[in-house]
């Protein structure tokens, strides 16, 4: 059994190393031919990678010329559109200037149409003839307005006639007249018309006429001749004052009264201060002598604040000191009554005085602005009424109270000044009387 099995393996073993061999020679044969093959495929492999790197290549060049092309044709787009836009202002620019063209010439019709002067415009004209002609005109007439013209006309005198002669215009802005009824700078009356001006200037007209220079004239200038021109005048306190209104004349009132009381003050203190020095002197002289009950009867003659504070102290100058002190100070506090009177009263005027103007103002503001409500703006003299109130009246109350405060802190010092001495001159006869009776 063991034989016949290693035999079996035997034939086995032979059979399997010939069929070993044919299969390696076919594995050659087969490895050979792909030999075969993988360099053909390298060889086409580079054909094929040099063919497309041409083509590549030949594609990366043609893709250049692209870009370049379509750089120039995006260049060539922008500057066409450019010049699009330029073409499109320019038209507009066109459009434009023919219509402020149109506007200027227009305008220039109506303007000089005022002064009489026309020019050629309509379809048969070209707009640049118009313009040439415009031009043309406005220079005359700017040569015409610009000179001395004389002609004769007529004008009104102040008291109403008519006086004809030579008027000299001078441009257009002012004129004069000379006639044998008088002669004078003129001022617009109305619907072309002059009338003499109220200011004397008629050596000025008549210069004009001779053709003389003169350095200085007296002139009325005017801006035209359709609406009349009223005359001037000078504006009196009368009209100032009645410019404040109501107010106006309670401050002015407030004013003169504070006035009134700030004299009547003067005289006060005139007489309470009077003879201060001398009363002091008499005194201290009778003291010195040693005659110092003498010293009463010899100021008796005296009166005035001062007076009576230095009989006060000699009635009661053989009393202790402290006594003939309060004594002192006692009666000149009563004479503080007649020494400050008035005094307070005048400051209050002086602070009232403002605020009067102030509510002058006020109520003017007010009286304008219902004007405006009612009339509107167009004519300033409707609102000249209020606005006179509400500046005169300001005005008005400062001119009361700065005099008014000045002179009331003066003389409240003055009165100061007056009790001190008063105070000074008794307390120095209390001294002298007690040095002499020591």
């Amino acid at each position: 059994m063991k034989k016949l099995f290693t035999l079996l393996v035997a034939v086995a073993i032979s059979f399997g190393t010939l069929n070993a061999d044919e299969l390696v020679n076919a594995y050659k044969k087969e490895y050979t031919f792909l030999k075969a093959q993988k360099n053909e495929l390298a060889k086409r492999l580079k054909k094929d990678k040099r063919a497309q790197d041409k083509d590549i290549s030949k594609a990366k060049r043609k893709v250049a010329k692209l870009q370049n092309r379509y750089v120039k044709l995006s260049e060539t787009l922008n500057s066409t559109h450019k010049k699009i836009g330029v073409a499109k202002e320019t038209l507009q620019a066109k459009g434009s200037n023919k219509e402020i063209v149109s506007s200027v010439i227009i305008q220039a019709q109506a303007s000089l149409f005022e002064y009489g002067v026309e020019f050629k415009v309509g379809n048969s004209v070209t707009q640049v003839e118009s313009m040439n002609s415009a031009f043309i005109k406005s220079l005359e007439l700017y040569k015409t307005l610009s000179s001395i013209q004389k002609e004769d006309g007529k004008f009104y005198l102040l008291d109403g006639t008519t006086a004809r002669g030579q008027i000299i215009k001078v441009g257009n802005i002012s004129a004069y007249g000379v006639s044998s009824k008088g002669s004078s700078a003129l001022a617009p009356a109305g619907n072309g018309e002059y009338k003499v001006w109220n200011k004397p200037s008629d050596v000025d007209a008549k210069a004009f006429a001779n053709d003389d220079e003169r350095r200085e004239i007296n002139i009325f200038i005017y801006e035209n001749l359709t609406k009349e021109v009223e005359y001037t005048k000078e504006k009196t306190f009368d009209d100032t004052l009645k410019g404040g209104g109501p107010i106006g004349y309670i401050i002015l009132g407030l004013g003169v009264f504070g006035l009134l009381l700030l004299a009547i003050r003067v005289i006060l203190l005139l007489r309470a201060g009077s003879n201060v020095k001398k009363i002091s002197n008499v005194v201290v002289t009778k003291v010195k002598e040693g005659k110092g009950d003498e010293a009463l009867d010899a100021i008796n003659g005296f009166k005035g604040s001062a007076a009576r504070v230095v009989k006060a102290t000699l009635r009661n100058i053989d009393k202790d000191r402290e006594h003939i002190e309060d004594i002192v100070m006692e009666t000149i506090i009563n004479e503080n009554t007649s020494i400050d009177r008035f005094g307070n009263f005048v400051l209050v005027l002086a602070a009232v005085a403002p605020l009067l103007g102030l509510l002058g103002t006020v109520t003017g503001m007010i009286a304008t602005f219902d004007i405006i409500t009612t009339h509107g703006t167009g004519d300033p003299k409707l609102l000249s009424g209020g606005i006179s109130e509400a500046l005169v009246t300001t005005m008005f109350g400062l001119y009361v109270a700065i005099p008014l405060l000045l002179l009331g802190n003066l003389l409240s010092g003055w009165a100061q000044n007056i009790k001190d001495s008063m105070e000074h001159s008794a307390l120095h006869i209390v001294n002298i009387f007690e040095k002499h009776n020591a």
